[in-house]
């Protein structure tokens, strides 16, 4: 096992917890010089609170910058378990994020295939390190099993969900 791959099966702990809790299968941990710093998993996908803020990669780069404001963001690496959303992965980007590791793709919002040299002058000169596709199987798994859970209404009857039932 790389390690990569061993990070990422941090991140799929976090994203265990949260499908335990009846929420959306994504986890995000932080990693700076072989150390976990920060760790986030999605809340809030469903019920009174429902919103779309709270995803897992928000969640831990708040805990990042709060936490350890000594280190640049520049020199972490991101694990999340679904590939980030437009939102989450230009939050990254503004913040100083430059290598990101996910697991499963997002084909219905992910945001990492985004072309930032055809944007606005802040976009253009970022160069973002990408890295997917690791522990695919298992996260693709954890999405499964939400997805077939009558009682998980979120995103039941997108694109992602017809998308993942049919992945082998």
């Amino acid at each position: 096992m790389n390690r990569d791959e061993e990070y990422m099966h941090k991140a799929l702990a976090e994203a265990r917890r949260a499908l335990a809790g009846g929420e959306f299968p994504v986890g995000c941990i932080i990693v700076y010089e072989d150390r976990v710093v920060a760790r986030g998993r999605r809340s809030n996908s469903r019920g009174l609170a429902a919103n779309e803020m709270d995803h897992a990669e928000i969640s831990a780069l708040r805990r990042l910058l709060t936490d350890h404001p000594d280190i640049a963001p520049k020199d972490v690496t991101v694990y999340a378990t679904m590939e980030p959303c437009l939102m989450c992965f230009t939050t990254m980007l503004l913040n100083g994020i430059r290598r990101i590791v996910y697991a499963y793709e997002d084909i219905m919002g992910g945001g990492t295939d985004l072309d930032l040299s055809s944007l606005k002058p802040l976009y253009q000169q970022i160069a973002m390190e990408i890295t997917p596709q690791v522990c695919r199987a298992e996260s693709l798994e954890l999405f499964r099993e939400f997805f077939n859970n009558p009682n998980n209404d979120y995103w039941q009857e997108s694109l992602l969900t017809q998308y993942t039932l049919r992945q082998s």
